[in-house]
């Protein structure tokens, strides 16, 4: 009697637990996880209309510049560096949307296959100015005494030289080309970034849960890692904005002087330059690569002003 009821309750309590703990393993119901998908879609899709205008066209022609220089072959077939005979210095038209230029050579095909120079340039400008931008401002404004004041004094000498003559002088150390140019733009923006990490580093350094982190026996590389330098990047991310469109322009105006990449490389501020001795008989030449040119780095400057009115 007794050993049937010890084997009866275990059981009863074995059924009761498995019955309770069912519920929990078992995984919601399809229909409910595609309405829940469903939701957070539609609630990504309200956040872009309310979007501003601008700041969706802004959007808009950095997307399609992007596109221009990952995919070129899909907006130009033409080929951007032959020229075909008898059609110099055609004005834009159905055959030529932008025209050609002196060596019969389509425009908008040298102005979509360029965006992959000027865009991978400016890239690599922001990346070096970013990198050794942070390196620099994290370490002043971590260690602090001497350090910083090194470091500072430093930043102070790059920024004492204008940023012009001092991509100028790399280039010439460096040698001609969009990738030494996107360098030599990169350092001249170093200071810009070592200065605004630096002072967010110190701002975030004061912190009561930095402060909390280091108490509880962190070690000091970690808590940088983990609490200081991500608590510091939203003010450098909308700078990195806007030194992308600064870096664009940067790279033109060394590509306009000669110092960029050579021809026949259709970089945008040598089709400018190209241009120049046309601008009396054939506008087009200047205008469509210039106008390029301002509508991407304006796209930038706006991207870069809303994340900065983002608050941290």
């Amino acid at each position: 009697m007794n050993t049937a009821v010890s084997t009866a309750i275990p059981k009863q309590l074995a059924s009761g637990v498995a019955s309770t703990a069912a519920p929990r393993l078992a995984p919601p119901p399809a229909p409910a996880q595609a309405a829940k998908s469903l939701r957070h879609v539609l609630i990504d899709l309200q956040r872009f209309r309310r979007l501003p205008p601008t700041l969706a066209l802004a959007w808009l022609v950095i997307a399609t510049a992007a596109l221009w220089a990952l995919v070129p072959g899909w907006f130009a077939h033409q080929n951007p560096v032959v020229g075909q005979a008898g059609q110099q210095l055609l004005e834009p038209g159905l055959a030529h949307w932008l025209g050609t230029d002196a060596l019969g050579r389509d425009l908008w095909a040298r102005v979509v296959h360029g965006s992959v120079h000027s865009l991978s340039g400016a890239f690599l400008a922001v990346a070096v100015g970013l990198m050794a931008g942070t390196l620099i401002g994290l370490l002043a404004g971590a260690a602090g005494g001497r350090v910083d004041d090194a470091l500072m004094r430093l930043v102070d000498v790059l920024l004492a030289v204008p940023s012009l003559l001092l991509s100028l002088t790399i280039i010439i150390l460096l040698g001609f080309g969009t990738i030494n140019a996107a360098i030599a733009v990169g350092v001249a923006s170093v200071a810009g970034f070592a200065r605004l990490v630096r002072s967010e580093v110190v701002r975030v350094r004061r912190s009561d849960y930095v402060e909390a982190a280091f108490g509880s026996g962190g070690r000091f590389a970690a808590v940088l890692w983990r609490h200081v330098l991500p608590n510091s990047l939203t003010s450098v991310v909308a700078l990195a904005a806007l030194q992308f469109g600064s870096a664009i322009l940067s790279i033109s105006t060394l590509g306009f002087l000669g110092y960029g990449a050579p021809p026949p490389t259709p970089e945008w501020g040598l089709l400018i330059a190209e241009g120049r001795n046309y601008i009396a008989t054939a506008w087009w030449l200047t205008t469509a690569p210039g106008l390029v040119v301002v509508a991407v780095v304006l796209a930038a400057n706006r991207i870069g002003a809303s994340f900065a009115r983002r608050p941290a």
